[in-house]
């Protein structure tokens, strides 16, 4: 695996070209300036909406200033991700942060204007000022929020509150990423190293399970220590979320979590109900990886490690990405020659060099391109990383081409679903061309783990907001104790008996940032398990869903989400989707038991 000491050792052809964006810094300076020209202009618009042509007018420019905004903060934040060590692009990124706080209290009033107008007056606006017709949809959309939106004053006082209501949040993340301490592992010469979360991820997966227990123990250690203090920032994060809620006049905190992507309560409870009465096949997994490693007692540290040891296949990134190219055929010519030009076109930032943004993302630049960073390591992770970065990508490339501005960026509901499907077509490859028993048995693993991660955990995660949300507005003082039991309970539940239960597990709520942003997580086990459905029966060689598939990559946000999916036959207000799913994981652990 090639190693670079420095970004410029890395070949052009794999670093990304921004040059698309803005081909000098004088493009941007140029951009910044129209934008503060144009902020200023939106500013004069307050108390001078009257009619449907300067209301016309006021969207016209805000939609122009979205635009322009787009590249010039795309490209400081794609400058930063290349090196995090430079200061010249960190000046420009908070420069941009700046501009778009400037951006937000121009604009803040528009929101309560419209929704103080009568939905009557509005039509009569649209109707009699023909470019109103374009924003149309989005406008009336806006009026789904009324009966959450409170007097002026109610609001005025709301906003003022909304950094104390963040509060929780915030302090989570100071604690979990600047204040905590992990314990001590054993380093290579025995002496004693602070654990880190980098390490923690690998050591959790060594084979040697002494160290994958020290490395639990010590992971979880000021997680023990600060369980209190935790429980009392999640508590009141959750009481939070159930006081607006009630302020705001919602039937409950998860339907006010549900309601911007218009989905029914139903399809949450649908997705946890179906989920657990098809539970069996988890739990045969767990008893599975049991025999497997030929332990006698199966602990939580037991869980990550993979099934098949030394097996590591060296994949360059040429191989990776001939490999995506073979394993995506079944999604037709059009979606090959898109990946091609991803390559050829310099979307892409492979190579990992120091100071480069880890993990990985795609971001969408409406009028120029996707971007996709990755950190390539020659192994079967990136590989998977590769196919999933560029299944969002072609989904961002297909919508921006084929809808307008207003309508090209697609929710997070949908965003997992083009990813997990080019996932699920490259796993089937790899299934079928591979010989090698052992490597065979490593990626069904890896696609069982990744499958449990993705699928299990999060609905398993779903649940316990939901309970503890419920228990909230019932007026049950969250704690600690509370919170243990619930997560206990669940992770029992969703995992078997199989597993001797350390003192560490119950505390898992402790360290999971995503409940702090209640009622999210469920979009990926949604996201998953359509994907899932969608990919089998295009294996099947359905060429209906195929094309529905297709279709849906190019309709970013021009419906509401369940609505794009159920156009591909996916109905998640049905157990049909998630119950073909936990059809799939069924086979997938019937074949791992019979290697």
């Amino acid at each position: 695996m090639p190693t670079f000491t420095e970004r410029n050792e890395v070949p052009e052809q794999e670093k990304w070209n921004l040059a698309d964006i803005y081909s000098d810094l004088n493009q941007w300076e140029e951009d910044y300036r129209k934008i503060e020209a144009m902020t200023d202009s939106l500013k004069k618009y307050d108390g001078n909406i009257n009619d449907g042509q300067s209301l016309y007018q006021y969207l016209k420019l805000s939609e122009e200033l979205s635009f322009l905004f787009g590249k010039l903060y795309a490209y400081a934040m794609l400058k930063v991700d290349e090196n995090t060590r430079e200061t010249d692009p960190q000046a420009y990124l908070e420069r941009a942060k700046q501009l778009s706080v400037k951006i937000s209290a121009a604009t803040s009033f528009f929101m309560p204007f419209l929704l103080g107008l009568e939905e009557a007056t509005l039509k009569g606006y649209i109707e009699a000022e023909k470019g109103l017709k374009y924003f149309g949809e989005d406008l009336l959309e806006s009026f789904r929020y009324k009966a959450h939106v409170l007097s002026k004053e109610q609001e005025a006082v709301l906003s003022q509150l909304g950094e104390a209501l963040s509060v929780p949040g915030h302090t989570f993340g100071m604690i979990n990423n600047a204040d905590i301490k992990f314990g001590e592992v054993t380093g290579e010469n025995g002496e004693k190293i602070e654990l880190t979360r980098g390490m923690y991820s690998k050591l959790i997966e060594d084979e040697d399970r002494e160290k994958r227990k020290e490395a639990y123990k010590a992971y979880y250690k000021p997680y023990l220590q600060l369980k209190n203090t935790i429980a009392s920032t999640l508590s009141a994060a959750i009481k939070n979320n159930v006081t607006t809620a009630r302020l705001r006049q919602y039937p409950s905190a998860l339907e006010k979590g549900l309601f911007g992507d218009k989905v029914p309560k139903e399809v949450y409870e649908n997705l946890i109900r179906t989920t657990k009465e098809n539970i069996g096949p988890m739990h045969q997994y767990t008893k599975i990886r049991k025999e497997k490693l030929g332990l006698e007692e199966l602990h939580q540290y037991d869980l990550s490690v993979p099934l098949v040891s030394g097996v590591k296949q060296v994949i360059s990134y040429e191989e990776a990405f001939e490999t995506m190219r073979k394993a995506l055929e079944p999604l037709g010519k059009e979606y090959i020659q898109i990946l091609d030009t991803f390559k050829e076109g310099r979307y892409l930032d492979v190579r990992e060099t120091p100071g480069k943004r880890s993990g990985a993302y795609n971001l969408g630049v409406y009028g120029v391109h996707p971007y996709i960073l990755l950190n390539h390591q020659d192994d079967l992770d990136s590989l998977f990383t590769l196919v999933h970065e560029c299944g969002h990508g072609v989904h961002s490339w297909l919508s921006s081409k084929h809808q307008p501005q207003i309508t090209a960026r697609y929710s997070i509901f949908v965003a997992e679903v083009a990813s997990t499907v080019n996932e699920v077509l490259l796993i089937n490859y790899l299934l079928k061309t591979e010989k090698d028993p052992d490597i065979r048995k490593h990626l069904l693993n890896h696609f069982i783990d990744q499958f449990k991660g993705t699928f299990f955990t999060q609905v398993m995660f779903a649940e316990f907001e939901k309970t503890t949300h419920e228990l909230a507005e019932k007026g049950v003082p969250l704690n600690v104790d509370v919170f243990s039991q619930t997560y206990e309970k669940l992770f029992r539940e969703y995992n078997g008996n199989e597993i001797v239960f350390d003192d560490e597990v119950k505390y898992g709520w402790s360290r999971i940032p995503h409940f702090y942003r209640p009622f999210y997580v469920y979009k990926y086990a949604t996201g998953f398990a359509s994907a899932i459905h969608l990919a089998t029966k295009i294996l099947e060689g359905d060429n209906k869903t195929l094309t529905a598939y297709l279709e849906f990559l190019k309709s970013g946000s021009s419906d509401y989400p369940l609505e794009l999916l159920k156009k591909t036959g996916v109905d998640l207000s049905t157990p049909e989707p998630i119950e073909n799913a936990l059809e799939r994981f069924t086979e997938l652990v019937d074949e791992l038991a019979q290697q």
